[in-house]
């Protein structure tokens, strides 16, 4: 196995560099260095490359993220695709903005509470236990709330992102070939990435459910660009244009099936005939009504056409007695 060491990288270096000055001073001066695929299974001590922004070590036998405290001003760390299990030894990297550990065996996203600068974040397809999934720590999330843009979780086994709403400055999110499949998840997600432009859900159950597309697209206003396909502005329009006749639909019938049901289900209190006036002979009509209304009162869990019947049926022996009523009433005058 292969120790990174500073023999190492003089092995790596050209040999004009070597040749044209100390190689000491070399090492102090170097702000790119490219060790991937170099078979490397350890970090070893690295003190002298002081002013080192960019380190590629990717596609080696690494096992510890380890011996990078010298490196503050590291802004890119490129450690995919070796054998490391934990994200740890981080915290002195003040200035990372890019960290790259895809294709390695982490099962949580830790240890990056104390890093604050970090734009992206590329974990991808770790090699996870049957059955378990890529976890986040919350510590950690809150670290990147404000400051991580860019998200690489593909083929973890994901199956919800509310818990990742929090990153408020998310621009691009790629999360390929997971368990994605509720809809109601996603779209609690989607209210809080108020940046999010571009989104690849590609390879997920969620991408099956009817409208998928469409209702993202009327969720997210600022999203420009859906599993790799453009969204244009026409399309964001009649979409929401669509939604708005759909809630004015939905709202119309609502209120038409709440005036038919209180129609079909109303009641009379007994208590609610009219009072008539102390000498006042009431009017066939008067009569009538506080009749109907004592009728109905007494079948008003009959079905409406019966009702109706036994209604016109009233009226039609009241009117009989409409003449012979209003002679009783003059008599009664004199």
């Amino acid at each position: 196995m292969v120790r990174l060491t500073k023999d190492l990288i003089a092995k790596s270096v050209s040999h004009k560099n070597r040749n044209e000055e100390d190689f000491g001073q070399y090492l102090r001066k170097i702000t790119h260095l490219n060790l991937s695929d170099k078979n490397i299974d350890t970090i070893g001590h690295l003190s002298l490359c002081k002013n080192l922004r960019v380190l590629y070590l990717y596609d080696n036998q690494i096992r510890q993220i380890q011996n990078l405290d010298f490196a503050s001003n590291i802004t890119h760390l490129y450690l995919q695709n070796n054998r490391i299990s934990c994200i740890e030894n981080l915290s002195l990297l003040k200035n990372l903005e890019k960290l790259y550990l895809g294709g390695n065996s982490i099962t949580v996203v830790e240890g990056l509470d104390k890093i604050e600068k970090i734009r992206e974040l590329h974990i991808e397809s770790q090699h996870l236990p049957l059955g378990e999934k890529l976890l986040f720590d919350p510590r950690s999330l809150r670290s990147l709330a404000k400051s991580l843009s860019v998200l690489n979780i593909s083929n973890n086994n994901i199956d919800e992102l509310e818990e990742l709403a929090i990153l408020e400055n998310l621009s691009y999110l790629i999360a390929v070939d997971n368990q994605l499949q509720h809809m109601k998840d996603l779209e609690v997600a989607l209210k809080k990435w108020t940046k999010l432009r571009r989104m690849d859900l590609t390879g997920n159950p969620i991408c099956h459910k009817p409208k998928y597309r469409d209702r993202i697209v009327v969720q997210s206003q600022t999203l420009e660009s859906l599993d790799g396909k453009e969204i244009k502005e026409m399309e964001r329009q009649f979409l929401m244009n669509w939604k708005a006749s759909k809630a004015a639909r939905k709202q119309h019938k609502e209120r038409m099936t709440n005036e038919h049901a209180s129609y079909l289900h109303f009641s009379v209190s007994e208590t609610s005939y009219p009072r008539l006036p102390f000498h006042h002979s009431p009017s066939v009509k008067e009569k009538t009504n506080v009749l109907v209304l004592s009728e109905m009162h007494k079948v008003k869990r009959k079905p409406l056409p019966r009702i109706l019947g036994e209604k016109n049926q009233m009226i039609t022996q009241l009117n009989s007695m409409e003449i012979k009523e209003s002679w009783e009433f003059v008599k009664e005058q004199k």
